[in-house]
């Protein structure tokens, strides 16, 4: 995700550090003019706004805030962007570290996937200081297409599990019901295009579906970050004692994937776990 959100950076003209912990992954931006530095903390000296995007809450942690990190070098009125997804209690102690430092963190995870990165069409959900949302918004729109200020720090976080909430429980659906119509010898190509027009309609059904029942589980999101997202959305759910029982089964679905070596395909093999439940496959 970080590698073309990167790209579109430099393609509107704006000059980049970089650092990433492998730095073969950053080769295509440092060809297109973007320069290497050996540390976060290197990454950020003397910029005016720093882009962090990585896997989890540990990581955002050792990024921003632990030995070498952007915290060592971060100046007073700079602005971190964070467009991981991680816990957002953990977001709002980070902000408050960095806010001592006098800089501002704006929690701003996106979602459209590889697809939307590349293409600069993600939605970005937006937490932290208005202020600071309104300073870096312009900058945002050159990688995404939905920027939408949801309100104090850690509300990005929390719009982004609500999305998390919502995606997954989607493909859940979407794979019960397609094994539903193989089940009773439907043909599945004629059953989505029936029903993807009108109320059924989803972006999963749309884009997953077909994936589905091609046996292609090639990742544009991979089952191991889904589940990483989801443990973000049941801890969250504790701490605000609300029950979550759709988003605990598909949870639980998902780890009977990992079981059976879809750990890194994309969601869309989640629907392998219910052909085996039918014995279908």
């Amino acid at each position: 995700m970080g590698g073309p959100m990167a790209q579109n950076l430099l393609k509107a003209g704006h000059t980049l550090r970089v650092h990433t912990r492998t730095k073969s992954r950053a080769s295509v931006v440092l060809k297109q003019g973007a320069e290497w530095t050996d540390s976060p903390a290197d990454a950020a000296n003397a910029c005016d706004i720093v882009f962090t995007c990585v896997t989890d809450t540990p990581d955002v942690e050792a990024v921003l805030i632990k030995e070498r990190g952007v915290i060592e070098s971060v100046k007073k009125g700079t602005i971190i962007v964070d467009h991981s997804t991680i816990s957002p209690s953990v977001t709002q102690r980070v902000a408050g570290e960095l806010a001592r430092r006098g800089a501002k963190l704006v929690d701003a995870p996106v979602s459209g996937g590889d697809v939307g990165a590349k293409n600069a069409t993600l939605s970005i959900m937006c937490g932290g200081e208005k202020s600071a949302f309104d300073r870096v918004e312009p900058i945002l729109r050159c990688m995404g297409k939905t920027i939408t200020y949801c309100g104090p720090s850690g509300s990005g976080q929390l719009t982004k599990l609500v999305n998390q909430i919502l995606v997954s429980v989607t493909n859940m659906a979407v794979s019960e019901a397609l094994l539903f119509a193989k089940r009773n010898n439907l043909n599945l190509e004629a059953t989505i295009k029936a029903v993807a027009g009108g109320a059924a309609g989803s972006w999963q059904l749309e884009n997953l579906g077909p994936r589905m029942i091609a046996g292609d589980f090639r990742p544009g999101f991979t089952i191991d970050l889904q589940q990483k997202d989801l443990r973000l959305v049941l801890e969250a759910a504790e701490q605000a004692n609300v029950s979550l029982p759709a988003a605990s089964l598909v949870h639980q679905l998902f780890t009977a994937a990992q079981a059976a070596g879809h750990g890194k395909h994309g969601t869309q093999a989640l629907f392998s776990v219910f052909e085996k439940l039918a014995s279908l496959h």
